[in-house]
């Protein structure tokens, strides 16, 4: 069943927070929630598992660059410790929550071609 669809980018796909194997149905049924099945194509992702990858992505991102620009504002503006916590608690919670949802899809979009699943037992249809 999977030889009627063309192959896609993985990266494509999990950027787009799409079926990995159609790249139409949404891979999402909430903000993290991972759907059941693709609506369009019916692929089951119950298989599918991103792990903790995700979250460790997303500290090696956010991290240096909310690092990188904490140090320069510190040491342009001088500002007391609570505007750091103002501006940086909302920068990193942001960006950490806008960039899981993709890095996840990615993930997810990885397994696909290479068939594997939760600790190798289950595959994708």
């Amino acid at each position: 069943m999977t030889d009627s669809y063309p192959p896609l980018s993985p990266f494509r796909a999990g950027m787009r927070c799409r079926c990995p194997r159609c790249g139409k149905g949404p891979l999402f049924e909430g903000l993290l929630t991972v759907a059941a099945r693709c609506r369009h194509c019916d692929l089951d992702f119950s298989a599918s598992d991103s792990g903790d990858g995700r979250a460790v992505f997303v500290i090696f991102i956010i991290g240096p660059i909310v690092t990188g620009l904490a140090f320069w504002f510190e040491m342009v503006f001088e500002p007391p410790m609570w505007v750091h916590l103002i501006i940086w608690t909302p920068v990193v919670l942001g960006g950490s929550v806008w960039l899981l949802r993709p890095l996840k899809a990615f993930l997810v979009a990885l397994q696909f071609p290479l068939k594997s699943g939760e600790s190798g037992t289950r595959t994708f249809d």
